[in-house]
């Protein structure tokens, strides 16, 4: 009896079987029928490229007629944009095949740089450069990891006491605020929800978001960043994991004896880190120390809106993966800090705040731009160490003593 029920459940096995591979064959070819044949390997438009495509626009005209559009277009001169396709050609340039030609370094840096600059969309650059909205997405995150390769040599951590002391020196004759070598900050940059990523990157503001932390000298220059971390990272938290919070604890970066570093709420208290006094209860001599602080601090806050101004790409979400996100943060940090040591048109007039002649702060133009960088949350440490403590009011004595300047009575509310 019981082999009788095997060899029926066999059958019965078999049957399913080939109807399933039936069926399974039958779907198959419906996908065949109705999937559109292609007519041809490359759109015939996009094999135009080499004679009207916005490279070449670019090049023959843009260049050659109007430097001022050129470099409007990719937020780079010709210079410039020589000496970066010479670091980078070697290492982004294909090699062209029987099937199709490569496409050129010059236009896959040209596309790079439009899309910093201005955040398109890659359907649109196809349309401008003539380049597949495919290939842009391959080639992209590899020409922002070579830029930053190339120029890592304008975005390294001070190595000598001499450039430490360069950085302190120019806090206190521009900012009255001695022994400072940085101020900190950090930005959420929003991104596209990563696949099957859950809340792991879902912030406060209920964005999805990585997080850029940055430490910026007195010229506004991105001396250390570290940048992925994920916005549901509470923000101290992005601090205490960095390797800059590390050195500064070992005490290793050689800094100038009792350095410090200036911040705001959303750092904690320590002996190399200033943050303002809670405005709870603030006493004059506390509102003191925090507008010196915030004076000084705005270094940052510019540093952050001058990457704005010149790469739009930060004006919205940027609708990719986290990974590639990361890249094209650090391509842009460095070019920030190249352009700002190699060109002195970088910065115009009145894009950064400045102070009148009463020591008011003129907001910069850089104010006015759409931005989709927020804010880090003040931490809810009040925990900090009594020397943490006692250094900070060190300092708010100096202010509002020997070290005090004549407009501050008048500019603190």
């Amino acid at each position: 009896m019981e082999s009788l029920v095997a060899e029926a459940c066999a059958v019965l096995s078999g049957v399913l079987t080939k109807q399933l591979k039936r069926r399974l064959t039958e779907i198959d070819k419906f996908k065949l029928k109705r999937r559109r044949k292609r007519r041809w390997w490359v759109r015939q438009w996009i094999q135009r490229r080499n004679n009207n495509g916005g490279s070449t626009f670019i090049s023959r005209e843009l260049r050659n007629e109007n430097p001022e559009d050129f470099k409007n277009i990719l937020r780079l001169s010709d210079t410039h944009f020589d000496f970066l396709l010479n670091k980078i050609q070697f290492n982004i340039q294909k090699l062209n095949t029987t099937m199709r030609e490569a496409i050129p370094a010059d236009t896959k840096l040209k596309i790079t740089l439009r899309y910093l600059a201005t955040g398109d969309s890659f359907k649109s650059l196809e349309y401008f450069f003539r380049v597949p909205k495919s290939t842009i997405s391959k080639f992209l995150p590899e020409v922002c990891t070579e830029i930053y390769a190339a120029l890592a040599e304008f975005i390294e951590v001070p190595s000598t006491r001499k450039l430490w002391d360069e950085i302190e020196q120019n806090f206190q004759n521009r900012w009255n605020f001695p022994r400072c070598i940085g101020a900190m900050d950090g930005k959420h940059i929003l991104i596209k929800a990563p696949p099957k990523s859950g809340t792991e990157y879902y912030n406060y503001k209920h964005q999805y978001s990585i997080i850029l932390l940055a430490l910026v000298d007195h010229n506004y220059c991105f001396t250390y960043i570290d940048v992925g971390a994920n916005g549901k990272a509470s923000d101290a938290g992005v601090f205490r994991e960095s390797s800059l919070f590390e050195a500064l604890e070992n005490n290793t970066l050689n800094t100038p004896e009792n350095a410090v570093i200036v911040a705001d709420d959303a750092f904690p208290l320590k002996t190399y880190l200033l943050k303002p006094y809670s405005r709870r209860n603030l006493t004059r001599e506390q509102a003191i120390f925090n507008y010196r602080l915030s004076r000084a601090r705005r270094i940052s806050e510019n540093a952050f809106g001058i990457l704005v101004s010149k790469f739009r790409i930060f004006e919205k979400q940027i609708p990719l993966i986290a990974d590639k996100v990361d890249k094209i943060v650090l391509a842009c940090c460095a070019i920030h800090n190249w352009l700002r040591k190699t060109s002195q048109a970088y910065l115009p007039p009145g894009l950064i705040d400045h102070e009148d002649y009463n020591y008011e702060i003129i907001n910069g133009t850089w104010r006015q731009n759409q931005s989709c960088l927020t804010k880090l949350v003040p931490t809810n440490n009040r925990n900090a160490c009594t020397d943490a403590k006692k250094i900070r009011d060190d300092y708010c004595a100096y202010f509002n003593g020997e070290g005090a300047v004549p407009w501050q009575w008048k500019l603190i509310k």
